[in-house]
């Protein structure tokens, strides 16, 4: 079997975004992309839970199956156009979390108003205009809004984040929920405004983080 350590990574993260609440049922997609081009992607509409790693399917870098019988996520062609123009890339998570997708129905970005938005998505997170699931035009659309930033808000659809690792896209996806519910929360009891962080300040977030954890 090809790639079996990140097909167990793949479905580990998987069960984590649903069992925080990020997904529902079958909903959403975990994908990597390899040195090779080759990319690893969960199956369409296959439950977490019961998922193994021969469930989860490889394709090289034109988007053909290498590995596995089962249908690859109805997004694969978005996916791939997110690694196909996203170098630094290698690692996609689509989600349907709904406070993060509220967001998307109120306001054109999320803005800086928490550090660990800024330490893991980079900055404030945009907002895309809708586009359809499982078209090349999510992919289009996550790509023109991302803007560097490792995390795009889908409108009336859920968010795609990103990141030079699954271990960075899982992050950014997380966080970007929690700041989510806090922006939502204090603009709901302020009736308006939010206080947010300087340009300053964010950049020190976004740079205090790259020293977090246990680097090698």
């Amino acid at each position: 079997m090809m790639y079996l350590q990140d097909k167990e990574e793949i479905i580990e993260v998987a069960n984590e975004i649903k069992r925080i609440g990020l997904v529902q049922l079958t909903g959403g997609n975990v994908s990597v992309r390899k040195p090779n081009g080759d990319i690893i992607v969960t199956p369409s509409g296959m439950p977490y839970e019961t998922m193994t790693p021969d469930q989860v399917l490889v394709l090289n870098k034109d988007g053909q199956v290498i590995e596995g019988d089962l249908r690859p996520s109805v997004d694969t062609v978005a996916i791939k156009y997110i690694f196909d123009h996203c170098p630094n890339v290698n690692a996609v998570i689509h989600t349907h979390q709904p406070y993060a997708t509220a967001v998307g129905l109120i306001a054109d970005e999320l803005p800086a108003c928490c550090t660990t938005l800024c330490n893991v998505c980079l900055g404030a997170v945009p907002v895309a205009p809708y586009s359809a699931a499982a078209s090349e035009d999510m992919g289009i659309q996550a790509v023109e809004y991302l803007d560097g930033k490792r995390a795009v808000i889908l409108k009336h659809h859920g968010v795609i984040a990103v990141g030079p690792t699954l271990h960075d896209a899982e992050y950014s996806c997380i966080y970007l929920e929690d700041v989510a519910k806090c922006w939502l929360a204090a603009k709901a009891a302020a009736g308006g405004e939010v206080a947010l962080m300087t340009p300053e300040e964010v950049e020190e977030a976004v740079n205090t983080h790259k020293t977090y954890g246990q680097k090698h």
